[in-house]
């Protein structure tokens, strides 16, 4: 059988091992020739092949239910279950999204794009299961450090204290920082503890023999002893953990035996109660240079397979903000002992890999833990410390309470840099930074900014820390305007201040963060239909510059706000109340992110399905307010500077 005729995952039922791992080279070829056009998450995915098609061997997905973490590990599963034509789509609009989808199909029990999320809604499902009366295996995979989550923990303590409700963890160990070698003997010892002889000796025959008139209810000292070396035996530590908060502990296993891995699944599915299966996989497997570099090629742009090296840009482009935010903060942290750096294992991606370089005492990754990464932040601040957590902003939402209750409440010093917000692109509405303008603003004591281009970030990075209070700092994706940078001595901005970059008599537009370059361009395009538009670079969410915005909404009547975020509770929500609360009664157009999903595309894409391209916001303008008269003043051949 050839991948591309699988359309059902119980298509593998019957299969040899040989057959097996024949697609099992088939998916990681499809995968790599994917991945490498089009770019995507390539580490995880090649990780479980084996451990994917071992699973389905054992499960029939027409009745059982798997609920994948994170869902970028889940490539191999989207491929069997009747995507491989369209795979050439990956993360295109309209085409397969990147992380699990439960509109996408039906094999899709669980939508899954945050991690540490897979146990607890398995656990939901297998509940509802016993609840119901039903009968379905339900099989949460986790990893690719998901297991740090609290979450995660939370349902695994909930789990084991439910020893008749059937539930098999697979906890995908891909980079073996937890794991003993994997071996002969410990599958053996597994089998030997989970044999039908030895349950019986634990279960029913125990309870019949401590029940026997000359026992007096005590089990003999011999069986107690042979009981627990077996499982000292067969259960190494960290399995040993799992085994005293309630689960069957089986593993580790070898993550590409498929053979041993179907014996294992179906002993896991056999065995009464929650089973964690502990899997031992490699990160990147099948491609040597994903191997390699487990860190650097867990997601990647297009690349060369054969050198595996990103094909080159067209044309040189100015630094990512994230780049920018992460040399920055090394020059402060050399400057001043006290600042330090947190990231909830998005080092690459927030540039807080270049700090974990330079001064690792003050850098902290804790994992996929937010919550964990704020308050910890919170109790550094409350010593003396200033601390900068570096987060996207999608993920920033699971750490919302102690926003609130940590930091913002006791108004503590605490830098947040939100990277990623606003328009992500082809990770989909799961990652799409755009509710961060909504949710900071209601938080007591937080400062909250955004910068026009990457000088005015680093400006608003040293502003944060000097503050004495929280604050929080959103960046965009991708790379700046290519404006100069300072080396160093960077000049902080005066709280609350904003700056009028253009003035005009016909329109003010004020705009937040990276919509203040396309605000310009629309000022431009407007002006060559004879409107003059004041544009002002608010750069303060919290507080607003009531003192530059009031005069001239009041003088001019018409006002547009433009943001990359949620229009509900948005920027332009927080202009309007301004505006009535100190009776300024003017017609205003807020330009945003409307009350809908962004899904997977290109951020040029997606923008211009939201009508925030300059072209479409000056027609959105126009007709909104109709053509005005041409205004008094002498048009000029470009906006004026002030």
């Amino acid at each position: 059988m050839h991948l591309s005729e699988l359309s059902h995952p119980n298509q593998l039922h019957g299969l040899s091992t040989a057959e097996l791992e024949a697609i099992a080279r088939q998916i990681r070829e499809r995968h790599l020739e994917v991945v490498s056009t089009s770019g995507g998450h390539l580490g995880p995915g090649l990780g479980v092949v084996e451990l994917t098609l071992a699973l389905y061997q054992t499960l029939d997905l027409d009745h059982d239910k798997v609920v994948w973490d994170v869902g970028h590990q889940a490539y191999p599963h989207k491929l069997i279950t009747g995507r491989y034509k369209d795979f050439d789509s990956l993360r295109q609009k309209n085409g397969v999204a990147g992380y699990l989808k439960r509109s996408e199909s039906r094999f899709d029990h669980f939508g899954a794009g945050h991690a540490s999320t897979s146990i607890s809604a398995a656990l939901g499902m297998a509940l509802a299961r016993d609840r119901r009366g039903e009968d379905f295996k339900c099989v949460a995979v986790i990893g690719d450090g998901a297991l740090t989550g609290g979450m995660a923990l939370e349902a695994i303590n909930h789990a084991g204290h439910l020893p008749k409700t059937k539930l098999v963890v697979v906890l995908n160990d891909n980079d073996m920082s937890i794991s003993p070698p994997v071996g002969a003997l410990s599958p053996y010892l597994n089998s030997l503890r989970l044999s039908p002889p030895l349950q019986f000796l634990q279960g029913n025959a125990e309870e019949a023999i401590k029940h026997l008139p000359f026992l007096h209810g005590e089990l003999p000292n011999e069986l107690k002893t042979l009981k627990e070396s077996m499982k000292r035996l067969a259960v190494p530590k960290v399995g040993a953990v799992f085994e005293e908060l309630g689960f069957t502990y089986i593993g580790p296993i070898d993550g590409h035996d498929i053979a041993g891995m179907v014996r294992t699944f179906e002993q896991a599915h056999r065995t009464e109660g929650p089973v964690l299966v502990h899997v031992a996989t490699t990160k990147g497997k099948g491609y040597a240079y994903a191997e390699a570099d487990q860190v650097g090629y867990h997601a990647q742009s297009a690349f060369d397979l054969a050198t595996g090296k990103a094909y080159p840009s067209s044309k040189p482009k100015p630094p990512s903000y994230s780049k920018v935010f992460g040399q920055t903060l090394v020059k402060l942290c050399e400057q001043d002992p006290t600042v330090v750096g947190i990231t909830a294992a998005m080092a690459t991606g927030t540039g807080l890999d270049l700090l974990g370089k330079a001064f690792p005492a003050q850098y902290f990754d804790v994992g996929i833990a937010e919550q964990h990464a704020v308050t910890m932040a919170a109790g550094m601040a409350c010593e003396g410390l200033k601390p900068v957590v570096a987060v996207y902003s999608t993920f920033l939402q699971r750490a919302y309470d102690q926003l609130i209750h940590d930091v913002g409440i006791q108004n503590l010093p605490v830098t947040f840099v939100l990277d990623r917000a606003g328009i992500v692109g082809a990770d989909g509405p799961t990652h799409q930074g755009q509710y961060d303008i909504s949710y900071f603003r209601a938080i007591p004591n937080f400062t909250v900014m955004a910068p026009k281009d990457e000088a005015e970030l680093q400006r608003m990075l040293v502003t944060s820390i000097h503050h004495s209070g929280p604050c929080a700092l959103r960046i965009p994706r991708g790379e700046g305007e290519g404006v100069p940078l300072a080396e160093e001595g960077f000049e902080p901005l005066e709280i609350g201040r904003g700056e009028l970059l253009t003035d005009g008599e016909d329109l003010l537009i004020v705009a937040y963060g990276a919509m203040v370059a396309p605000a310009m361009a629309t000022a431009g395009l407007l002006q060559e239909k004879g409107i003059l538009a004041a544009v002002i670079n608010a750069r303060f969410l919290r507080p607003l510059d009531e003192a530059l915005i009031l005069p001239l909404a009041q003088r001019i009547g018409k006002v547009v706000t433009m943001e990359e975020g949620a229009l509900a509770g948005g920027f332009g929500a927080a202009v309007v109340e301004t505006l009535s609360d100190h009776d300024v009664l003017v017609r205003v157009l807020r330009i945003g992110i409307p009350d809908q999903l962004v899904d997977h595309a290109s951020p040029e894409q997606s923008k211009q399905s939201l009508g925030l391209t300059p072209h479409q916001m000056a027609e959105r303008i126009i007709t909104r307010f109709g053509a005005p008269l041409q205004s008094s003043l002498p048009a000029p051949a470009a906006p004026v500077a002030v």
